[in-house]
């Protein structure tokens, strides 16, 4: 099956009542893992690529190229989309259009207003035309993710959220409402009444950031008030950093690394399955 955009894939998401995923991608090992669990539990997924681990991964083409010939070698029959998370900028967002990725975020929630309008409206000129997805962000979602970092966190206003989808015509939202990148500290607490009014006033799929660590109960009353996608990286990486320890500290005299990234690659796998379960979108490919 060939790389899908983002669109159908959320708006079936809102209307059976589940989110589907998205997943970053740090390597091989990580694209690998979350295709396969993808695959096995008939899901519809998100590849995730920041800017960051692009250039990690040596460019946006060859993210492409990794993503499609693993799809061709697995088999893969479920639905799967390649999405520049945080573009910083319309030149990024165009590079990874112009690379393959079939959807694409623009974060321009650091500028004013008006300014993340017009960014935003030219991003989303450019890939509405090449059948790409746009997803853009307002307020603060805190903590750190690559390169955007954020001291504490703003929520997003309801009124610039309706303005923002009206005027330029995004694909899906990402309201800031108390989410962060990383490791919680302490509770996390999500504004639910805030994403019903933004939900109700654009009408478009809603967007959690930092899905790592809320709760399941959360989790399940964000879906039913418009999240459809939900992000998920923190928890895969600590999940492969764990499993290499241990496998590691058990044979020191160890060195070929397909038998530490194999078994990292496993957990990674396991805990994409148990996200895919958790967010409902197990058998909705």
């Amino acid at each position: 099956m060939p790389l899908v955009s983002m669109t159908e894939m959320l708006k079936k998401a809102n209307a059976e009542g589940y989110a589907v995923g998205q997943f970053n991608l740090n390597n091989l090992e990580f694209t690998q893992a979350i295709l396969q669990a993808a695959e096995e539990e008939k899901s519809p997924v998100i590849l995730g690529v920041s800017e960051g681990a692009g250039r990690y991964m040596g460019g946006f083409k060859t993210v492409v190229k990794m993503v499609e010939g693993l799809m061709e070698d697995y088999n893969i029959t479920v639905p799967v989309a390649i999405h520049l998370d945080h573009g910083s900028s319309y030149d990024k967002c165009k590079e990874a259009i112009d690379a393959g990725f079939t959807s694409v975020m623009i974060d321009a929630s650091h500028d004013p207003f008006e300014q993340n309008i017009e960014i935003t409206s030219k991003v989303v000129e450019y890939a509405h035309s090449k059948g790409v997805s746009v997803e853009a962000e307002l307020g603060t979602v805190g903590g750190q993710e690559d390169d955007v970092v954020a001291d504490g966190v703003i929520y997003a206003d309801a009124k610039e959220c309706e303005e923002l989808v009206q005027r330029t015509g995004i694909d899906c939202l990402a309201p800031a409402l108390g989410s962060v990148h990383g490791p919680y500290k302490g509770e996390p607490n999500l504004g639910f009444t805030e994403m019903e009014e933004i939900r109700g006033l654009t009408g478009v799929p809603l967007v959690l950031h930092g899905g790592t660590g809320i709760p399941t109960k959360d989790i399940q009353r964000a879906i039913s008030l418009g999240t459809a996608k939900i992000n998920v990286n923190t928890e895969n990486q600590i999940a492969s950093a764990k499993k290499v320890r241990e496998v590691l500290a058990a044979d020191e005299k160890m060195y070929d690394p397909r038998r530490y990234l194999g078994p990292a690659r496993e957990a990674i796998k396991a805990t994409v399955i148990g996200k895919m379960r958790e967010f409902g979108s197990a058998n909705k490919a």
